[in-house]
């Protein structure tokens, strides 16, 4: 995707995504075939409903029709949110996955699973789990120390709505 297509594409849906008290995470133009997808992932504090995306999606596609920003070939819209395995990259990733657990895989080796107690303008604040019977321990990262992360899925786990019950 070209820089100009890609400021283009941003400035069409930037103020359509921030109407729906969205965040832009990406914006995506790939081959699928003879189509091409354009792929646009938004999130936001408390997550995104499947309504919220198809209406989203009805309102970009109007939009999209109404200027020739994606050319005369055919092409797939799909608006989604991240999925369960994104990376997280910045800030805002973190607040947003505050009591969850998270596989980091520091800078300088190793990799640490453990759950994201707080997060700040410096760094986490972490609880790894204890492992054969002993106490979970508290641990410090700075964001600096950290090489990639994401979360890790828990089945079991009790959803912040279910705890505040």
């Amino acid at each position: 995707m070209s820089t100009t297509q890609s400021e283009r594409l941003r400035g069409l849906v930037e103020p359509l995504v921030s109407a729906e008290q969205l965040e832009l995470e990406e914006i995506e133009v790939s081959r699928a075939g003879r189509r091409r997808v354009l792929r646009i992932v938004v999130d936001s504090d408390e997550g995104v409903e499947l309504d919220t995306c198809a209406e989203l999606s009805r309102a970009i596609s109007a939009k999209l029709d109404e200027t020739d920003v994606m050319g005369e070939d055919e092409y797939v819209l799909e608006v989604s949110s991240p999925g369960a395995d994104r990376p997280l990259s910045e800030r805002r990733h973190y607040v947003r996955n505050t009591g969850r657990l998270a596989r980091l895989t520091l800078r300088e080796g190793g990799e640490l699973v453990a759950r994201i107690l707080a997060v700040d303008e410096d760094g986490l604040d972490l609880e790894v789990p204890g492992v054969k019977g002993r106490k979970a321990t508290a641990r410090r990262i700075a964001f600096d120390e950290i090489a990639k992360a994401r979360v890790e899925l828990e089945f079991n786990r009790k959803d912040k709505k279910e705890e505040e019950a």
